[in-house]
């Protein structure tokens, strides 16, 4: 279990540390977890100082929190008691949307076969790269096999490839044993798909961001998404249109009630503030707008008091 801290130091420079990299033995059920994250809070005496939490997106780990909060941590101690405690991981939450839609391709694309049979000896590699030079390809990007556990993988993999494409097909006219070379369909697809991974892509790297504040963009960056998958779903390839099916259903599941602390996080960017919350709500929720700008806004005053409370409460 690796253990971050995230906080603002005196200086006002954002830090990030790693508290504590442990081993937990099995099972690794709600418990276990619970007991090896409190001894670390406890150890830095962190318990009376936490703001949220985020975790990746399991069952386990939702039970840990709710242990968490329910045994282990004074509810007093926490913003607003505890409601804004528990924030799911925005990175892994789009990941878990990519794969998603990825399960739709299949072997639809014939790419990665072609990516493996020329990356699956030196010399195919060698003569790859010949070829490249004979049709003064422009691109001196190596092949790329993607991981199935990495959907950012496959973006790199279809970008590259689709930068090589006339090297595949100068190889699928000289090489009898290039069985798996991607008709004209499967590379239109390709590029359809690369286009959208490419959103997705971009976005992650924003999330997972160390150097510089992330939370306020998170709200813009889901409902961009949101609005997108809305737009992709209507085109006309049916391949796009049925991967981002399966997107918005694995969206509306994490996503469809944007975490409040995103909005408030949005707010308190003096480049956004309130404008930004009314000019995106009303695209994503319809009729129910009133009530969700109504949340956002009544949690900022929320926050203020809960604040002012703490700070104007007496201490020991």
């Amino acid at each position: 279990m690796a253990i971050t801290g995230h906080f603002i130091d005196d200086s006002w420079r954002l830090q990030s540390h790693i508290l504590r990299f442990a081993y937990v033995p099995a099972p690794h059920d709600k418990d276990v977890l619970c007991g090896a994250l409190v001894n670390c809070l406890f150890d830095w005496n962190l318990e009376q100082k936490l703001s949220t939490i985020t975790v990746d997106n399991c069952s386990t780990n939702n039970a840990m929190i709710k242990t968490l909060l329910d045994e282990k941590l004074n509810k007093k101690d926490l913003l607003l008691s505890g409601r804004v405690f528990h924030v799911r991981c925005a990175a892994h939450i789009l990941n878990l949307i990519v794969q998603e839609g990825l399960k739709v391709i299949g072997d639809s694309i014939k790419v990665r076969d072609s990516v493996l049979y020329w990356i699956g000896s030196v010399g195919r590699i060698e003569r790859f790269e010949e070829a490249a030079r004979l049709v003064h390809c422009s691109c001196y990007k190596k092949l790329e096999y993607n991981c199935p556990t990495r959907w950012n993988s496959t973006y790199l993999m279809l970008r590259t490839a689709i930068e090589y494409k006339e090297v595949f097909n100068k190889l699928s006219l000289t090489d009898t044993n290039y069985k798996s070379y991607p008709t004209e369909e499967q590379w239109s697809n390709a590029e359809d798909v690369s286009d959208k991974l490419k959103l997705f892509y971009h976005i992650t790297k924003q999330f997972s961001g160390t150097q510089y504040p992330t939370s306020s963009q998170y709200f813009t960056k889901v409902c961009e998404i949101k609005l997108e998958l809305e737009a992709w779903v209507k085109e006309l390839n049916p391949l796009i249109s049925d991967i981002t099916s399966a997107m918005l259903l694995k969206f509306k599941k994490y996503w469809d009630d944007v975490h409040i602390l995103m909005g408030v996080a949005a707010i308190f960017d003096p480049r956004y503030k309130m404008r930004l919350v009314e000019f995106f709500l009303p695209l994503i929720y319809g009729e129910e707008v009133s009530t969700k700008i109504q949340e956002v806004r009544s949690s900022c005053y929320d926050l203020f008091q809960d604040y002012m409370s703490k700070l104007s409460a007496p201490h020991d």
